[in-house]
């Protein structure tokens, strides 16, 4: 068979081969993934620009309210529903202090709060401060001004200079005519 018989056949089996179409969905972070089709098992790839990198494990949030489960990298796993928003009944027990307080006076529960927040942080600061302290962050900067003060009294050291071979010149000898190389030679070693 001929090179262009073999490229033609070649060329005949490659164009009966079906083109995968992939589908597409999104993050509900805007992220684009793509995928043969959406059902477990399938690979699942994140598009980033021309890039297609394999999606990471872990439970991603569709656009579409669906949570996306891969738990090996690149694989889809399952594809959950959206979770039903449930009403979820909060209910909240109030301090001693604040539920004898009418509700109609929210004002001074409010200002009663802020003071008991600004006494912790105060409190934080107070142990921040000693921790500081404790690291030498300050004391630091004080031991660095006396080693710097230190050192600029100190005497600079001795300077070195240099001290170049000397050269050995070697001669040619004169007896014979010099030539192009002889003369390139002679500049060299001037």
């Amino acid at each position: 068979m001929k090179a262009n018989n073999i490229l033609n056949r070649i060329l005949a089996e490659l164009s009966s081969i079906r083109e995968v179409k992939f589908e597409q969905m999104t993050l509900e972070n805007g992220a684009v993934l793509e995928a043969e089709s959406f059902e477990a098992g399938n690979e699942v790839f994140v598009i980033s620009g021309e890039d297609r990198v394999a999606a990471p494990i872990g439970e991603h949030l569709l656009a579409d309210g669906r949570i996306l489960v891969i738990t090996e990298e690149g694989v889809i796993a399952e594809i959950k529903d959206a979770p039903a928003a449930a009403e979820v009944a909060v209910e909240v027990e109030l301090p001693t202090e604040l539920a004898d307080m009418p509700m109609v006076e929210e004002a001074p529960a409010v200002v009663a709060i802020i003071e008991k927040v600004l006494e912790e942080i105060a409190m934080m600061r107070e142990e921040m401060k000693g921790m500081r302290e404790e690291m030498g962050g300050y004391a630091k900067k004080e031991e660095m001004a006396a080693v710097k003060a230190e050192l600029s009294a100190a005497p600079a050291a001795k300077a070195i200079k240099h001290n170049p071979e000397t050269k050995q010149v070697q001669k040619m000898s004169t007896n014979r005519p010099q030539k192009t190389i002889d003369r390139v030679l002679a500049r060299i070693n001037k």
